[in-house]
């Protein structure tokens, strides 16, 4: 499985990521720029006053490849 992860600056200058499951994965990197910078506009994401994705640092595609140790007996 594929997840985008999407670093981000928060308000603190501490690095804050968003990890996005079932993201279409060959989008341009000029379009995540654009939701990065449109997501950290929104200021949507803040716990207790700190913006939680302030400044948008990076963006990468993470795949996962599971491989089954023992597996479940089929009903």
């Amino acid at each position: 499985m594929k997840t985008l992860d999407l670093s981000f600056k928060n308000s603190t200058n501490k690095v804050h990521h968003l990890k996005l499951h079932y993201a279409n994965d060959n989008l341009s990197k000029d379009v995540v720029s654009k939701a990065m910078a449109d997501l950290a506009a929104t200021k949507l994401f803040v716990k207790d006053g700190e913006n939680l994705v302030a400044e948008p640092l990076a963006a990468k595609y993470v795949e996962t490849i599971e491989t089954p140790i023992v597996t479940a007996p089929k009903a």
